[in-house]
């Protein structure tokens, strides 16, 4: 099966679909930019979730390209997956931890049956990654993921990523 990859501008928190991918920090416990956004309206019972998994098998957080899931809370999806994408420009730029978060989130995806999947542009705001670079990565990543998840949409804050993005299907 064929995963259908579409393009929105706009704010993930917004988006309905069985799972929101959430650019999280490695603490699970809530940041800046889409983090933040996502806490925001999915409200406490993320944040709950997030706090449990802390003190069970994350008592250090979550590593760098790997992907765990929660409730969605308030937001109009049914779990949210956060993934932590790497800093640019530091020892975690590597392109494969960054393919790793889109890879990773799409297995979880597939192990709670989500068959749309919204995501950010992971690691392009505070993280720095290049857009372009990430745009291109992120859309190889799912073009080539074994999935049986059916429509992953990114969703695009900006007219530039929506931009860079659309370049990368063409």
């Amino acid at each position: 099966m064929t995963t259908t990859i579409t393009l929105v501008q706009g704010d993930i928190t917004g988006q309905s679909a069985d799972a929101i991918v959430n650019a999280a920090n490695s603490s699970l416990l809530g940041g800046g930019g889409v983090d933040g956004a996502i806490h925001r309206r999915g409200g406490p019972d993320i944040l709950a979730e997030c706090r449990a998994l802390r003190a069970s098998q994350y008592g250090k957080g979550l590593l760098t390209g790997r992907a765990v899931a929660t409730t969605a809370g308030r937001l109009d999806a049914r779990w949210v997956i956060h993934t932590v994408g790497p800093v640019y420009g530091s020892s975690g730029s590597d392109p494969s931890l960054l393919a790793s978060c889109y890879r990773e989130s799409l297995r979880v995806a597939d192990e709670l049956g989500a068959r749309t999947v919204a995501f950010p542009a992971i690691s392009t705001g505070a993280y720095r990654w290049p857009l372009e670079d990430a745009a291109r990565i992120a859309v190889e990543t799912v073009r080539t993921a074994e999935t049986s998840v059916e429509e992953v949409r990114f969703v695009l804050f900006d007219e530039r990523a929506y931009e860079a993005f659309a370049a990368q299907l063409r």
